[in-house]
């Protein structure tokens, strides 16, 4: 609805269709079902018309114009699909595969890194039509373990630029040169540990060809297993984000953020997004133990260990009250086994006495 309550028309693709004031015409394209592509635009960001994919023809204008930056106004006539327009499309795509060492990425690279080979599979544009140099050079010395820049892949589209200052307001990474050769890069085009990077991944996220990308997914891109996606929930905090978990078998190897998350809407902290590792850390415990009479730790079954813990607590009730017990919940655990534990301590020993170790 507009502002004063008032639905306004335009006509798109022949037929009359409502929109509110402020919309574009790709957001209203969008909600009308009309494949309309693009390769800058995000739907958390401001629009940026860079790829020039989304323009529509518009009755009155000489010119194509893009649809993710126009405003609509009642009265238009919006075509999204002729012939021409899908032609520009083509070559646009063409174009820009013809700059990339690669089309075809791993989706282990990010959430969005799929986009660039869908596009130009639907336009069948690997036609090898244009051939020359390629833009973006690899930045081969950054050492951080977590963001792999492929900058071969890089096709300018500023999202990750543009996700790290609307979303995050880390500006840490920018653009530099012009032109052919403009690049990504950082505060004296160093290393992103050096910059103001948060390492929150978002940029990975974002990126719809794969040239910013996720390391550590990308170490399982030879397990022979399927990717499988699981919905789930961080447990680092109570924010309780949600996330998508990236499996091979029976083994964790990455981390989306859910884009339809009602509590993070995409966003992930550096620790939502890379550690994961603890899950099947060779030093985690699988087996329940306890002290034995040589003061060695030993393997056990849950019985005999929780029949042991229930014991050392009803000592320690007895002989020093309930205040002398206390816990610390970990932030690694499911919601509901937190829930569990301040519950064993505050209806068990009647004391406030608990914690947890990711609260601030």
């Amino acid at each position: 609805m507009s502002s004063n309550g008032i639905q306004h028309q335009l006509i798109l693709d022949g037929k009359e269709v409502n929109f509110s004031a402020g919309e574009t015409l790709y957001e209203i394209a969008e909600r009308h079902r009309k494949e309309i592509p693009t390769l800058c635009y995000d739907p958390r960001l401001d629009p940026f018309g860079a790829c020039r994919l989304c323009v529509v023809e518009l009755e009155g204008a000489r010119n194509p114009v893009a649809s993710c930056t126009t405003k609509a106004t009642a009265g238009m006539v919006v075509k999204t699909q002729t012939e021409p327009v899908e032609k520009h499309r083509k070559t646009l795509l063409e174009m820009v595969v013809s700059e990339n060492r690669e089309v075809e990425v791993d989706p282990l690279r990010g959430y969005a890194s799929q986009e660039l080979g869908k596009l130009t599979d639907r336009y069948q544009a690997r036609t090898g039509r244009f051939q020359g140099a390629q833009s973006g050079q690899l930045h081969a010395t950054d050492d951080n373990p977590f963001i792999f820049r492929d900058y071969d892949l890089c096709i300018s589209c500023n999202r990750c630029v543009r996700v790290c200052a609307e979303q995050e307001g880390d500006h840490a990474i920018a653009a530099m040169g012009r032109g052919f050769h403009k690049q990504i890069t950082t505060e004296f085009n160093g290393l992103l540990k050096d910059s103001s990077c948060t390492f929150c991944g978002q940029c990975v996220q974002t990126c719809p060809t794969g040239a910013l990308a996720d390391k550590k997914a990308l170490r399982a891109a030879e397990l022979p297993e399927p990717l499988q996606k699981t919905r789930s929930v961080c447990p680092y905090c109570g924010v309780g984000c949600s996330v998508d978990l990236l499996s091979k078998g029976e083994k964790l190897v990455g981390i989306h953020p859910a884009m339809d998350g009602p509590a993070n809407e995409g966003a992930l902290c550096v620790k939502g997004q890379f550690a994961f590792d603890f899950v099947q850390h060779a030093d985690r415990l699988s087996m329940p133990m306890v002290r034995g009479d040589d003061g060695e730790l030993h393997e056990t079954d849950w019985d005999t260990a929780l029949d042991r813990a229930a014991d050392g607590f009803a000592k320690v009730l007895k002989k020093h009250g309930r205040h002398s017990i206390y816990g610390i919940a970990s932030g690694r655990t499911p919601s509901e086994a937190n829930y569990t534990m301040q519950q064993f301590i505050r209806r068990g020993y009647g004391t406030h006495y608990i914690d947890n170790c990711s609260r601030a």
